[in-house]
């Protein structure tokens, strides 16, 4: 990695500068720097999707992505596109040919994928905030590996053109911040939304079954919440739920992806590992349709781990891709009824601190199966969700995630920004007392 990309954590692949549109009046993001995820056209650069061979496949963009323009509009300045891993399609955020981005919360661990440069480009306060994309989670996982905010919209909430397809059932457009408040005005200008009055939630629900599969104990990730809640609005608010045994029941097609093989893994909840091979399904398939040609003619060099993915991808069939769409459609019913208008869901972003630069592969299938039962719940769903960090434990990050139904992503950021600093509080007391 050369002195230039040292010094910057090595997120940037390329660095320019794209200033706001003029304007006359004050605008939400003024003074505020960006940078946006190697997948994001920008006019006169090439997208280079995290792989030389991509990059060397392609023309430069002719025009630049209606997010970015949306964030340029808003006063906001560019100041270039960041490393992810190679064609989106992995949520460590290891790069073989482009360099790890460095996790400034903790070098030795990795930052997370795919939008791994975006992740830590905030998270060492090189820029203000980032653009970065999710389809399997990866603005969630970097989010939480760097100890930083990060929100995943509502499905189909943020236009994705200009954007390089990784499979649209499950694309979004998502951003990372420091702090509530830039978060909060970020989304605002991408989602179009009026400044409105917030809106007490009406229930948060904590997922006790999957808090179960986390390595950090519960009470470290779930008491700092249920705490701010009843600061803040009251502990009535606070329920509890076995979101898997509600999905079991509520999400009949599920039943085409419950293996014998899931139920016998005691590391996993059955119900959520089959939601997750019905997202794997799809998002195969999808994947395979946008990039298979040209994976087949380039034979692109891919690292280790991605290049079985991309592989299987591109062999992939349609067999149950229907009984995928009637998921998507149950899982959103069933999750609506649970929560209603102003409910909350709470589950923990990851199963457990960020895995260790270049680990063995093999351990770590059984964390990728924990993570993507999780992850798979907004996936899925296509529910907004917003990981939100709470320190460190053993010296590691620890993150919390909330979610809220689709259409719902501006009291979901209003809500991060009413309970973020004394969820922060809370999370300082219960540091003290471990210690």
């Amino acid at each position: 990695m050369d002195m230039a990309r040292e010094s910057d954590n090595g997120a940037f692949l390329d660095k320019f500068l794209l200033q706001p549109t003029p304007s006359t009046h004050q605008l939400p993001l003024n003074a505020l720097t960006f940078a946006v995820k190697d997948i994001f056209d920008v006019e006169g650069y090439v997208t280079g999707f995290g792989n030389p061979d991509w990059a060397r496949t392609h023309p430069a963009a002719t025009s630049t992505a209606p997010a970015v323009l949306a964030v340029l509009r808003g006063g906001a300045t560019c100041v270039g596109k960041t490393v992810l891993d190679e064609m989106a399609y992995s949520i460590n955020g290891e790069n073989k040919h482009y360099g790890t981005p460095r996790n400034p919360c903790v070098p030795d661990r990795v930052p997370g994928g795919s939008s791994s440069g975006s992740a830590v480009a905030v998270g060492a306060k090189l820029v203000d905030f980032a653009l970065g994309t999710d389809t399997g989670g990866s603005v969630r996982v970097p989010a939480s590996y760097c100890g930083i905010l990060g929100f995943r919209p509502s499905h189909d909430a943020i236009s994705t053109a200009g954007v390089i397809p990784m499979a649209q059932s499950f694309d979004s457009v998502g951003w990372f911040a420091r702090n509530p408040v830039i978060l909060n005005r970020v989304g605002r200008v991408l989602l179009q939304l009026p400044d409105v009055d917030p809106v007490k939630p009406s229930q948060i629900i904590i997922a006790e079954d999957c808090f179960q599969l986390s390595t950090i104990p519960s009470d470290r990730v779930a008491e700092p919440l249920f705490k701010s809640v009843d600061k803040l609005f009251g502990g009535d608010l606070v329920k509890h739920a076995i979101l898997g045994d509600y999905v079991k029941e509520k999400v009949p097609s599920l039943k085409q992806f419950m293996t014998k093989g899931n139920a016998d893994q005691e590391y996993n909840i059955p119900s959520l590992a089959a939601l997750s091979s019905a997202m794997r399904v799809l998002q195969r398939y999808e994947f395979k349709n946008n990039h298979g040609e040209w994976v087949r003619t380039v034979k692109p060099d891919l690292g280790p781990g991605i290049s079985e993915r991309v592989w299987e991808a591109v062999k992939t069939t349609d067999e149950n891709v229907d009984v995928c769409h009637s998921v998507k459609i149950e899982l959103r019913a069933a999750l609506n009824a649970l929560l209603g208008d102003f409910g909350v869901l709470a589950i923990p972003t990851v199963p457990g601190p960020p895995p260790e630069l270049q680990s063995d592969p093999t351990p770590l299938e059984a964390f990728r199966a924990k993570a993507f039962s999780l992850l798979s719940i907004a996936g899925v769903s296509g529910f907004c969700q917003v990981s939100i960090p709470l320190g460190l434990y053993d010296n590691l990050p620890v993150a919390i995630s909330l979610l809220a139904k689709h259409g719902s992503d501006g009291f979901l950021l209003n809500l991060v920004e009413i309970i973020y600093d004394t969820l922060q509080e809370e999370v300082g007391i219960t540091e003290k007392r471990d210690y």
